[in-house]
Order: C-alpha cells, then structure tokens, then sequence
C-alpha cells in the first residue's frame, strides 16, 4: 500500500522499528568482552583490540551500505528496503549465535554492518512525513527510540549472559525477525511512484555520494560538526564495557545496567528536552550547548576513579544528545524531498568512517594503557581523545551559520 501516512502510525511504527534494531544491538555488548576473551583465548587488552576490528569491520561494511541503502529507497521505496535489511539481520544473528572461531564471528559481523544500514531509511522515512517545523522534533525522537532500545537491551543482554555469552544473540534474531514481521504487517509505504528517481550508482558509492552532497552550499561545516561527534560518541560503544572492566571491576551485568542508565537519560534528552531546548535556544545554541557539555563529561572520566561518580556523570553526558536531532534538521532544511534518503546516506557513511576510524584509535588507546608493563594505568585514556573531537567540533560550531529552508 502505497501513499500519504495518515494519523500517528507510521511514525508509531518506525519508532517501534528504531526500538527494536536498539534492542538487538544493545543485548550484546555487555557480554562482547567476555565472548572475544572466550574464542581468543586472550586477556582483556587483547579482546578490546579485537573488539576493535570487529566494530571498525561493520562500521566498514555501513560506509559501503548506507548510501546504497539511502539510494535504494530512494528509487523503490522505503518499506521493501527495511523488510529486507531485517531479514538479512535476523539470521545473521542465528550464525553469530552459533560461531566457535575469531573469523566466522569476524565474517558475521561484516554482515550485520551491511544489513543494519537501516537507519538512513528511517530518516527518509521520518523526513518524508514531516514539516520542516516538525523535523527537530521527530529526529530528537529518533534519538530517543534507541535510547529506549539502549535501555532494555543492555539491561535484558546483562541478564542474558547468565545464560552464557551466546544466549543475547538468539534473542537479537528473534527480535529481528519479530519487527520485520511486524513493519510487514503495519507499514505504510511514504514516497509516491511519482517522488522516486533513478538509482545511480556513482550517487550509490560513498565517495560519489559525498561528492554530490559538497556541491551544495553551506553543508560543509555541519557534516564536519556531524562527522566529529559521531567518532567522538563512539568512544561509549566502543570501550566502555571495556573500560568499566578494567577501572571498576564489573560484570557483565552491571555493564548492561550502566549502559541501560545511559540509556534512560539520552531517552529523556532526545524524546522529552529537545523540543523546549530548541525553542528556548535555537538549534544552534542547543548543538553548541551539547557539544560544550560532552567535552566536559568526557574530560572527567579520563581520570575518574569511582563508579558511583561515573554513573552521577550519564546524565550530564547525554545532554550531547541535543546536537544531532538539531544538526539534523539543520541539514534536512538544505535539501528537496528527493534527496532526503541520499542525504540520509551520505550522513550514515559519515558516521561509518568516524566508526571505522574509532574503534582502532580508542581500542587502542585503551590496550596502550591497561596492557600488562604500560608506562601507566590509565583505562580512561580514550576518553581524552574524544573530548578533543568534541572540542574541534565546537570550534567549526561557532563559526556555522543557519542556511535557508529548501521546499
């Protein structure tokens, strides 16, 4: 069925989608230390730089896939592109789920990068549907659906691993495969035959995506703000788990509990305080405030010795969740609607590349600093360079400037 959504369903749905695709991520990483130490037969050090190539591995395989995923929906719509990708990703987990070696762990995880590509189809989605009035807020909801997601997925994956460290990917597959049912089942397809244009595969590659969004004027400086704070963000997924382990000595469960109150307080940034924020302060002071409030947060745990005083500084930190909504709707504003699902992916591919590039410099870090003979002790060394990402994206903040609305 295809033709204008009606009602609050179709942003009900693609919300739930959100959720979902939260949830099945989120319920692995408490126990990705523990695994990775489990068919490495290494210690801590050597599982996080493993770690480490895995993430840069699938965050390679969405900087090939996003733009291919925002292009598809472009050209054929935005609900067979999701069915699929679902599909894909559910049974992608069932191998996950039953690998015994580093390199068919390796392989699968290549897959689940190309087949969770989803999120630039989301936002095209969310775009398509929306005024621009109603942008900021819907991508803050966004945002707050995988809050959601980061919540009880942390939380259920800590309490699976009682279970052993396979029992999370199972319930990945079956959620997977539960909300690809479901979106076959409610959605509704949101771009008319008559909006879709042709799929062109030099707009399909990152490169050529990024080539065809830089020609249009007054982008260049937001994706940069975009490009850094998403390399910069990733220092949490990344190597907190990690980082908790060696600093604090915790399980795997309260890993998913820490991360399920991170959660919690970016669900309430993004779902509940983007909209007043912005109209308190603008979209640009609301990015420049996050920003200056991550270098901060961030700043403290490079030294930080206390996991109560860790958990007191999640609040203060998810406050960066008001950059991207903002920054969304910012860039979103600057394109027509046949262009929303390539803008979508350009972005993605973006985020890719920071992901790419993240995991080996904050693994890294973290294993210079907690290896057995390290000069120093110092689990919270990634967070230092993170907080200088976040800093050099305030400097190209202060210099933006608003851009006109495109209809």
């Amino acid at each position: 069925m295809t033709g204008p959504p009606h009602g609050r369903l179709p942003m009900a749905f693609i919300l739930a989608t959100l959720t979902l695709e939260a949830i099945g991520f989120g319920l692995i990483m408490p126990v990705m230390p523990d695994l990775l130490r489990e068919v490495t037969g290494g210690d801590l050090a050597h599982a996080a730089l493993w770690g480490g190539l895995l993430m840069g591995g699938y965050a390679f395989m969405q900087f090939l896939f996003g733009p291919v995923i925002g292009n598809l929906s472009d050209r054929f719509g935005r609900k067979p592109v999701l069915l699929l990708s679902l599909g894909v990703l559910s049974a992608d987990y069932m191998v996950l789920a039953l690998a015994g070696t580093i390199w068919l762990v390796f392989v699968a995880r290549l897959i689940t990068g190309a087949a969770a590509s989803t999120f630039a189809t989301a936002a095209a989605y969310i775009a398509d549907i929306s005024t621009p009035e109603q942008k900021a807020q819907r991508f803050g909801l966004i945002g707050a659906a995988f809050g959601v997601g980061f919540v009880l997925g942390p939380a259920i994956g800590g309490l699976l691993a009682e279970f052993g460290t396979r029992a999370p990917f199972v319930a990945a597959a079956c959620v997977a495969g539960a909300n690809m049912i479901f979106g076959a089942l409610v959605m509704r397809e949101s771009l008319a035959p008559e909006r879709r244009r042709p799929f062109q595969l030099a707009r399909a590659n990152p490169l050529g995506a990024f080539r065809h969004i830089g020609r249009l004027p007054g982008l260049g400086r937001y994706l940069s703000v975009y490009f850094l704070h998403e390399f910069a963000f990733a220092v949490y997924p990344v190597v907190w788990a990690y980082f908790t382990i060696a600093r604090f000595g915790w399980t795997p469960g309260q890993v998913g509990l820490s991360l399920a109150f991170y959660g919690i307080s970016f669900a309430v940034v993004q779902g509940a305080l983007i909209k007043p924020a912005i109209a308190l302060m603008g979209r640009q002071t609301a990015m420049l405030f996050g920003t200056a409030t991550s270098v901060g947060s961030l700043s403290v745990l490079v030294v930080i010795e206390s996991g109560p005083l860790a958990l007191a500084l999640i609040p203060l930190s998810s406050l960066g969740g008001l950059v991207v909504p903002a920054l969304r709707a910012e860039l979103s504003d600057r394109v027509s609607q046949a262009q929303q699902g390539e803008l979508a992916g350009a972005m993605a591919s973006l985020r890719a590349v920071g992901m790419m590039l993240a995991p080996f410099v904050f693994t890294a870090s973290f294993a210079a600093f907690t290896a057995e003979g390290a000069a120093m002790f110092l689990p919270g060394a990634p967070f230092a360079i993170s907080a200088a990402l976040n800093l050099l994206a305030l400097g190209f903040l202060v210099s933006a400037r608003p851009a006109p609305v495109v209809r």
